[in-house]
């Protein structure tokens, strides 16, 4: 079978930025290695979907190891879509109604 596609909702993306400018006011490291890492996750979950655990509402989750963030999502047969970079305090499933449609 051929590699999904990974797709990344808007909103997804949007958290991903608001989470590198927090930390980049903090510290440019700590923000460059929140984006390594983040994009290391997406490899991952990328190459090996079934690898990770059911969550809430059909997604699966990745667990950031630096960070207290996940990276939600729902697999299908052609696609990997990246529903929330979610920060681990938030309120759970806050991102249940988004979808790629």
């Amino acid at each position: 079978m051929d590699q999904p596609i990974l797709r990344v909702l808007p909103e997804a993306v949007e958290e991903a930025q608001a989470a590198r400018q927090w930390y980049e006011v903090r510290s440019p490291a700590a923000a460059d290695a929140f984006m390594v890492e983040l994009g290391a996750a997406m490899q991952r979950i990328l190459e090996t979907p079934d690898r990770f655990a059911s969550y809430l509402h059909g997604t699966q989750r990745c667990l950031l190891h630096r960070f207290p963030y996940l990276v939600v999502f729902r697999q299908t047969e052609r696609f990997v879509d990246v529903i929330a970079i979610a920060h681990g305090s938030r309120r759970p499933a806050y991102w249940k109604q988004r979808s790629m449609e």
